[in-house]
């Protein structure tokens, strides 16, 4: 008999979080193994309401080798255009500086506030097609942005 462990390949739209733990402890042990940093952190600014407790909206992201990576934001309709994403992405930013980030890097949809990004000196680095009209926008902060624009050339 094989000391060899046997195993499965599951295809999942509903991970639970010891699938999310052993893929994201197993790959920042790996970067810590290959980099000698070890540096990954979560990242939230949250849209509370002070009345019920209830989270509204905000940002989560990371920050990892350096990098501030802003993964989703949210704010209600109702709250947009009242400076809450301003105040938001700039604690967003200040924080991953805080942690030592030169970098940032974002992903959104072209319906998603274009304009909000490039207002607080987001650039775009690069696109790709997506369903319904929309286009997929790579967006970075930092100091290599001379270097990323270089690199698309």
């Amino acid at each position: 008999m094989s000391d060899m462990p046997t195993y499965e390949v599951i295809l999942t739209d509903a991970p639970d979080i010891q699938a999310k733990t052993a893929i994201g402890e197993g790959l920042a042990a790996y970067n810590v193994q290959h980099t000698d940093v070890d540096d990954r952190r979560d990242l939230a600014v949250l849209l509370r309401d002070t009345r019920t407790g209830e989270i509204l909206g905000g940002i989560l992201g990371r920050t990892s080798l350096g990098l501030l990576f802003i993964d989703l934001v949210f704010i209600p309709e109702a709250m947009r255009r009242h400076g809450l994403g301003s105040r938001m992405l700039r604690m967003a930013e200040e924080e991953g500086r805080a942690r030592g980030c030169v970098n940032a890097v974002l992903y959104t949809i072209s319906v998603q506030g274009p304009e909000f990004y490039a207002k607080h000196g987001w650039h775009e680095f690069g696109r790709i097609v997506c369903i319904g009209g929309s286009t997929g926008v790579t967006r970075s902060r930092g100091k290599n942005r001379a270097a990323v624009a270089n690199q698309r050339r």
